[in-house]
């Protein structure tokens, strides 16, 4: 039997999940379609271990079937794990640090074709529906363990001027809409360092009432990516709301107070790529984090890496920030080189395998506006481990 198999195998529920987007046709036949579950409606129990924060721990997992639904990969990951839907999923930066964290996705919504294309191009088995968050019902999704996402930034920045709840591009309302038809055990939302301006001090409290009202109990921290590893000055704020019975077994992940890897350090082989002689010079002169990167936005930014000040800050690192390279600096080049879409991704903490749809303007801009994986990474193992801590029971 399919469940007995996976059992047998000894594979942790982890390692399961993360492979479910990678199975053959004939795997996914057999594990979803034809195993004969007739024996399996009642709970069964699987066991399964992973390691966290270097400890290896073991859990009785109950796992069981939902006939209201065709039994296929996503229903399975639904009883066996953890699920999550994403809100403005961009080019996936969070839900791939979710995805990391132990969290499968039932639904990712993005408005831009570009992202969408670039999450279908990575996951093909993820559920990505394209279209304005204003339009998306989360009733179907309901008790989903986690509802996450970066709504739009602009209302809250500087550049943006900070319009608030003023600005058409203010997503927050329909969060707290969908918070409140999915129910999920537990809420993260991204988002710039301005919404912590005075300014919007009775905005925070608003949305803390209402996250209140709801059951849930709220909080929300700067967390800054070069503290979780990323080679980078990006500071962001994270809001985390948990349902109030698992709010005291919710606890920050643990900063980094010391310097990650240099731009240099990070870049001198993919600037080495093809046979630039000057990489290893330009890597020891490139010897800090990297400065905010910036995607700009749809009316704004092109495919540079910022305004005047930002270039003078790459500048200062050996990198003409003045506009985006196709590939990497050939063998006799002469000057300050331009950095690649793959380069930006891997300072935003992206995987190199991790593709990007679109020419430069539009791979740019998804970058650039990513929430890094490793942070929402470090977040989710927090979230997650809050929730298991009512439902999971330890085997001795």
């Amino acid at each position: 039997m399919a469940l007995s198999k996976i059992a047998s195998n000894r594979r942790t529920l982890r390692e399961i999940a993360n492979r479910v987007v990678g199975l053959t046709e004939d795997e996914r036949r057999f594990l979803f379609e034809e195993a004969d579950l007739s024996e399996h409606e009642a709970l069964v129990p699987v066991v399964a271990s992973e390691t966290f924060q270097n400890t290896e721990r073991h859990f009785l997992l109950p796992l069981q079937i939902d006939r209201s639904r065709p039994y296929h990969a996503r229903n399975w990951l639904r009883r066996s794990g953890m699920q999550s839907v994403e809100l403005c999923a961009g080019a996936g930066g969070q839900a791939l640090g979710l995805e990391r964290a132990g969290f499968a996705h039932d639904a990712l919504v993005e408005i831009d074709a570009h992202a969408c294309q670039t999450l279908r191009l990575n996951r093909p088995a993820w559920d990505v529906r394209e279209g304005d968050l204003r339009t998306f019902d989360g009733r179907p999704f309901a008790g989903v363990e986690l509802l996450a996402g970066g709504v739009p930034c602009p209302p809250f920045s500087v550049a943006g001027k900070q319009l608030g709840k003023d600005d058409e591009r203010d997503l927050f309302p329909e969060a707290l809409r969908l918070v409140d038809e999915i129910r999920p055990r537990a809420v993260m939302l991204e988002n710039v360092r301005g919404f912590l301006d005075a300014v919007f001090a009775d905005y925070r409290q608003s949305l803390k009432a209402k996250l209140t009202k709801m059951g849930y109990v709220a909080d929300w921290r700067l967390l800054n990516a070069s503290h979780f590893g990323v080679p980078q000055l990006r500071p962001r704020v994270v809001i985390v709301a948990v349902k109030k019975e698992i709010a005291d077994q919710f606890a920050w992940p643990e900063e980094r107070h010391h310097n990650p890897l240099t731009v240099g350090e990070v870049l001198e082989d993919l600037m080495a790529a093809k046979g630039w002689q000057g990489a290893r010079s330009w890597a020891k002169r490139a010897d800090e984090i990297a400065p905010t990167i910036v995607g700009g936005s749809k009316k704004h930014g092109g495919p540079d890496l910022g305004p005047t000040r930002a270039r003078a800050a790459w500048a200062t690192l050996g990198v003409n920030g003045k506009t985006l390279a196709e590939e990497a600096p050939e063998k006799g080049f002469v000057g300050m080189p331009r950095l690649t879409i793959r380069m930006v991704a891997r300072l935003q903490g992206f995987p190199d395998d991790w593709q990007f749809h679109g020419r430069k303007t539009h791979a740019y801009r998804q970058v650039g506006n990513a929430f890094p994986p490793p942070v929402a990474e470090a977040v989710g193992h927090q979230i997650a481990a809050a929730i298991r801590s009512k439902r999971i029971h330890a085997v001795a």
